[in-house]
């Protein structure tokens, strides 16, 4: 059975996938459908949603189409989990593809330099880190990848350390092959499922620490996100409840369908501990 149809067999993997393929598309028809600035004011204050023609969704407490806001903010969010996720990669998968193949004072060194970021709770490593480097989308991604690396150096390591004593390894080892190509045409190969899943689930990972970030006005205050959407209407949020329940089911329903897609490639990916469950 191909890898698409072990996929297909899980419903919610499906659904998963339809609804991050809605918010793909969401952000991609953004400047199509709102051409002009979401910070722009357009209407008086309060809009309810559904009254005015234009505004489906409302405006906020400064008059600004709250649709626009949400559909531009679908680009902030991916942008930033895709891209953080990208580079907590870069950092994680060759500290831990060198720990696990090297072993002794290599992966000691290694792992107790992973420790100590791990020893510092992520979402406050992120806001020192974006504080320091002043809130910017690159200050944002900077902080999440370097906060989100240590489990990605961790899960590399325990594969390498299953792996660097294979078979097919040894072969390598005996035909000459240098250590780097073991690490990159041997080994990588076959650990890729499971970085693949794990990535999933960062991206919905960093989504929410961008929206937190936001919340907490450390956001970029030159981009719409969803994050800052609900910490701007936190305190009009008995007179307009709209302003933070749009953004918020927009970060549930990503977070969702992300966690969905990475649990229905984890099955596709390792059939065996599918049967298993």
């Amino acid at each position: 059975m191909s890898f698409f149809a072990r996929f297909a067999q899980n419903r919610g993997a499906l659904v998963g996938l339809i609804i991050l393929l809605a918010i793909i598309l969401m952000a991609i028809l953004a400047p199509l459908l709102f051409p002009e600035s979401p910070w722009r004011m357009v209407q008086r204050p309060f809009l309810p949603p559904l009254e005015t023609e234009g505004f489906p969704l409302g405006t906020d407490t400064m008059g600004r189409n709250v649709a626009a806001g949400l559909m531009h903010g679908a680009w902030v969010s991916l942008l930033i989990g895709l891209v953080s996720t990208t580079v907590a990669l870069a950092i994680g998968v060759p500290l831990g593809a060198i720990a696990g193949y090297y072993g002794g004072l290599v992966d000691d060194a290694l792992m107790r330099f992973t420790e100590f970021f791990q020893t510092i709770p992520n979402f406050a490593l992120a806001i020192v880190l974006v504080a320091i480097m002043q809130p910017s989308i690159t200050s944002i991604v900077l902080a999440i990848a370097i906060v989100s690396w240590p489990p990605v150096a961790r899960l590399v390591r325990a594969e390498f350390l299953s792996l660097r004593h294979r078979e097919y390894v040894e072969a390598a080892r005996l035909v000459g092959q240098t250590n780097a190509t073991i690490i990159l045409r041997q080994i990588l190969p076959n650990t890729l499922s499971p970085i693949i899943v794990l990535a999933s689930l960062m991206v919905a990972t960093a989504i929410l620490l961008e929206s937190a970030l936001s919340f907490l006005g450390l956001g970029d205050p030159n981009v719409m996100s969803w994050g800052y959407m609900i910490g701007a209407a936190r305190t009009v949020i008995r007179q307009a409840w709209w302003l933070s329940f749009f953004p918020g089911v927009a970060i549930l329903l990503t977070v969702l369908a992300l966690n969905l897609v990475g649990e229905g490639l984890d099955d596709a990916l390792n059939p065996k501990l599918a049967r298993e469950r």
